[in-house]
């Protein structure tokens, strides 16, 4: 490792993330080459000069981490919270020498004259391959007596402590994926559309060109009635623009199944999966390993709203990336109630279903359809096939189901089922979706599926199809998002007995 500055190089960075994951530790990392050269340092930097700090070399990371501040998934490497302690540049003092490096740091909290020195490669009852170290600051203009990280422990990008970022957390860092796409945004973004964009939509007449999101959309028919009861195309687009930050982390590097209704919901509609050769040149996509379609994936709140202007009424991702189209990222079951399946029936499934959950201490967060059901989602770590997944949905659902069978019926065919509800764990298959969470359903009013609360399973008010794209923007605003731990729950199903 060098520590040396190469010449016409910007004055690199440096930061430290206080990080509780199995243990309480400071991660000291220094941009070096294009990475962070990283160490963990238990009890935290010191200004106290006579303090010496044990600290260990870890992994490279990439530059993307730097102003990492959020949530690791539990079970994966590093899972835990992660703030941004200190942030600023640094220098080399002097010329290093093999395991011993003298750095000036120009932070918020760490000033002067900081020596790192190797002490040797593990020890008794240690990993041989784990290198020991100690770190230390001289005795400069900047040295404390006493000085203990401890007592200074609000991050300097947010000003929030550990406790305030792990109990709502504004990202996700999710090392399967590329660093580039690592950090996952969990709350609306900062750019949503603005007013005054949301304004232009506005003022356009029948069909234009409206730029939202930095993209120039040509926009059509914007007067046209899609949806029984005066819900119009530009009622849509403004919806589709300002639930994209929301809905985004549940589609970013899925395909997209588009279900299109271009004469509104009243007119019989269909899917389509193939990006159109008329499609602006800058919206995402992905050819399947087959070579069959090209689809769409809405990794940037512009391509919903380009879906949408497409006609686009109802968005189904895949349960699986791009990256791995095999290996699903969520279980999925879908309470599909019978013609003679009335709404407190279809509670009382979704009810003993969250009791399994909370039995098995799986993370599981449900939806309502903006039809007539309830989608339950439990989000898995990549690993299992889709077959394995839906083996296990089908064992749960059938151990439910055996607990009311008169509700219940496992004949496929609708008319066989005795207008019985059927817990249709067949969905967990590569190219079958459910309906996205947040999308709008082709019927009348704009009914969209909904994340709902667990207790809400209790309300005496709530109803499948009681929030439309008129009225769930500002349910989001209010309560959040109600899926996001989805987001930061991945985890192995275990076995059922």
């Amino acid at each position: 490792m060098s520590l040396g500055i190469g010449v016409g190089m910007s004055t690199p960075r440096f930061v430290v993330q206080r990080h509780r994951a199995r243990r309480l530790h400071y991660d000291f990392r220094l941009e070096v080459d294009g990475v962070l050269v990283s160490w963990a340092v238990p009890k935290g930097p010191t200004l106290d000069p006579s303090v010496r700090r044990a600290a260990y070399k870890v992994d490279d990371h990439p530059l993307e981490y730097i102003d990492f501040e959020g949530v690791i998934p539990a079970g994966t490497y590093g899972g835990g919270d992660v703030i941004v302690w200190d942030a600023g540049t640094w220098e080399p003092a002097r010329p290093p020498t093999d395991g011993e490096y003298h750095v000036d740091l120009f932070g918020e909290k760490l000033r002067g004259r900081f020596v790192l020195v190797r002490t040797g490669r593990g020890s008794s009852g240690r990993s041989s391959r784990r290198e020991d170290w100690l770190l230390l600051h001289k005795n400069d203009g900047f040295a404390v007596d006493g000085w203990d990280a401890e007592d200074h422990p609000r991050s300097v990008l947010s000003g929030r402590t550990s406790d305030e970022v792990k109990a709502d957390p504004d990202r996700l860092w999710r090392s399967d994926l590329p660093a580039a796409r690592a950090s996952v945004p969990l709350k609306p973004s900062p750019v949503a559309a603005s007013p005054e964009e949301l304004g232009h939509l506005d003022a356009l007449r029948t069909r234009g060109t409206w730029r939202v999101f930095g993209r120039e959309l040509a926009v059509t028919n914007l007067d046209k009635v899609l949806f029984p009861g005066g819900v119009t195309k530009r009622d849509l687009l403004r919806y589709a623009a300002r639930i994209a930050p929301t809905v985004l982390p549940y589609l970013t590097r899925r395909a997209l199944n588009m279900h299109r209704f271009p004469q509104g919901a009243q007119a019989k509609g269909f899917w389509h999966r193939e990006v159109p050769t008329h499609a602006p040149e800058w919206l995402p996509r992905w050819t399947d390993p087959d070579g069959t379609h090209t689809y769409l994936v809405v990794d940037e709140p512009a391509a919903l709203v380009w879906a949408a202007n497409f006609g686009a009424l109802e968005w189904h991702a895949w349960t699986s990336r791009v990256d791995a189209p095999d290996r699903p990222t969520y279980a999925l079951i879908d309470l599909d109630p019978g013609g003679g399946t009335d709404w407190q029936d279809l509670l009382t499934l979704a009810r003993l279903h969250r009791t399994a959950f909370e039995h098995l201490g799986l993370c599981a967060r449900a939806k309502v359809t903006g039809r007539r059901g309830i989608q339950i989602w439990v989000p898995i770590r990549p690993g299992p096939d889709f077959a394995a997944t839906r083996a296990w949905v089908e064992q749960l659902s059938r151990t439910v189901g055996a607990v009311v069978p008169e509700l219940v019926s496992w004949k496929w065919q609708v008319n066989e089922r005795g207008g019985r509800a059927r817990l249709d764990y067949t969905q967990n298959a590569v190219n079958k979706t459910l309906v996205a969470p947040y999308s709008p359903r082709a019927a009348a009013g704009a009914p969209v599926s909904a994340p709902i609360d667990w207790d809400e399973l209790d309300d005496p008010d709530l109803r499948p199809d009681a929030f439309t794209i008129r009225t769930l923007p500002a349910r989001v605003a209010e309560r959040g998002d109600l899926f996001a731990d989805l987001l930061t729950h991945p985890q192995r199903l275990p076995a059922l007995t």
